[in-house]
C-alpha cells in the first residue's frame, strides 16, 4: 500500500516458494492482492499495475494517486446484496448515505463504504504452498465495511451515543478520530453477495486462480469470516479451520473439494501443524474461538491421527 488509510496492512506472512523457476516470495494484502515477488531481487514475476484511486475530501488529507494492483482474490467492485428484496433494500439506502467511488475510496467526515473491509482480503492467517502442484493456497474474506473519521470536539459525545457497535479508534495526536464497522443488514448478514469467505488456489508459474471455493458456512449460506492459516501436505490434502462455525477442514489441493470436516470445540483462529510419533502421522489445530459474540471461547489443543 502506498499512504495506507484503510487498515490494509500485510497481516499475512510471506511465504517461500518457487516461481517460474526462480526462487520467490509471495505477499498478501487486505486489499484482495496477491503479489508474487523474485526473492533476490525484490522484481515482480507478475505484473503491477499502478491505478489511480480515488482522491481524499478530508481537509489536510492527501490520499496516495495510484495504488498497486496485480493477482486478484477478492471482488473489487461493490453491489448491493440481501436474501429478501427489503434486505436489499435496505443496504442499499445505507450504501447511499455513504462515499464509495470504488476500491480505496478513503475515509471520509460522511462516512465511506471501504470494499474489502479492514479484515480483507488477505489476512494474518497467512497461505500455505503445495511444491508439487506449484499452488499457493490462500483463505480469502470479502466482506465491507463503514469507516468514518470523525473531528475531535466530536468524538467523545459519538463514543458515547453509539448505536451500532462500532469500533472507535481515538487517533491521538491527529484533529480526528476513527469509528468502523462491518456493514450489516438488519438480518447480521453482509450487504454483499456471498460467499464471504473463500480458499482460493493460485498457480505460481502463471499467476491464474485455479480453483476458489466457499470455506465454511454462516447458518446455512456458503462462506463465512475466516480468521486463520492454511496447512497443505506433500500428499496433495489441505488443512484449515479459521472459520466461524467452528469447523476443521481438509480440502484437495488440486481442485478444492472438501474432503472431510470434524466440529472441533470452538473456532480454531490459528494455524494447524504435522508432526510424526511412531510411525503416524497427525494433525493438530488450536481451537481458542476468538469473540465470543461469534462462537464460544476455549482453550483445547485438538489433534487428529491420518490414516496409516
Amino acid at each position: 500500500m502506498h499512504h495506507d488509510l484503510w487498515d490494509y496492512d500485510v497481516a499475512a506472512p510471506p511465504l517461500l516458494l518457487k516461481a517460474k523457476g526462480r526462487d520467490a516470495v509471495a505477499v498478501g494484502s487486505k486489499s484482495g492482492n496477491l503479489f508474487l515477488l523474485d526473492r533476490d531481487t525484490g522484481a515482480p514475476l507478475f505484473p503491477v499495475e499502478e491505478r489511480a484511486v480515488p482522491k481524499s475530501d478530508v481537509p489536510g488529507e492527501e490520499a496516495s494517486a495510484t495504488q498497486p494492483f496485480s493477482i486478484q482474490l477478492v471482488p473489487q467492485t461493490f453491489v448491493a446484496w440481501g436474501p429478501t428484496p427489503e434486505a436489499k433494500r435496505w443496504c442499499e439506502e445505507a450504501v447511499s448515505k455513504l462515499r464509495y467511488d470504488g476500491i480505496f475510496t478513503p475515509p471520509s467526515l460522511r462516512g465511506t463504504l471501504a470494499y474489502p473491509g479492514n479484515i480483507g482480503g488477505l489476512h494474518w492467517g497467512g497461505m500455505t504452498y503445495d511444491a508439487r502442484l506449484n499452488l499457493i493456497v490462500a483463505p480469502v474474506n470479502n466482506l465491507p465495511a463503514i469507516v468514518q473519521l470523525i473531528p475531535r470536539a466530536e468524538y467523545r459525545d459519538a463514543q458515547k451515543n453509539d448505536k451500532f457497535g462500532m469500533e472507535f479508534a481515538p487517533q491521538w495526536g491527529t484533529p480526528f478520530g476513527m469509528a468502523r464497522r462491518l456493514l450489516l443488514s438488519p438480518q447480521g448478514l453482509p450487504c454483499n453477495a456471498p460467499p464471504w469467505g473463500t480458499l482460493a488456489a493460485v498457480d505460481a508459474n502463471t499467476g491464474k486462480v485455479k480453483w476458489q471455493v466457499p470455506l465454511g458456512k454462516f447458518g446455512e449460506v456458503p462462506g463465512t469470516i475466516n480468521l486463520g492459516g492454511p496447512l497443505a501436505l506433500p500428499s496433495g490434502v489441505t488443512f484449515i479451520g479459521a472459520t466461524l462455525d467452528g469447523y476443521f477442514r481438509a480440502f484437495s489441493t488440486a481442485t478444492g473439494q472438501v474432503l472431510w470436516e470434524a466440529k472441533l470445540p470452538a473456532s480454531a483462529r490459528s494455524t494447524p501443524m504435522t508432526y510424526t510419533h511412531r510411525g503416524r502421522q497427525y494433525v493438530a489445530v488450536a481451537a481458542g474461538g476468538h469473540d465470543p459474540k461469534f462462537g464460544p471461547l476455549d482453550d483445547k489443543l485438538v489433534v487428529f491421527a491420518l490414516p496409516k
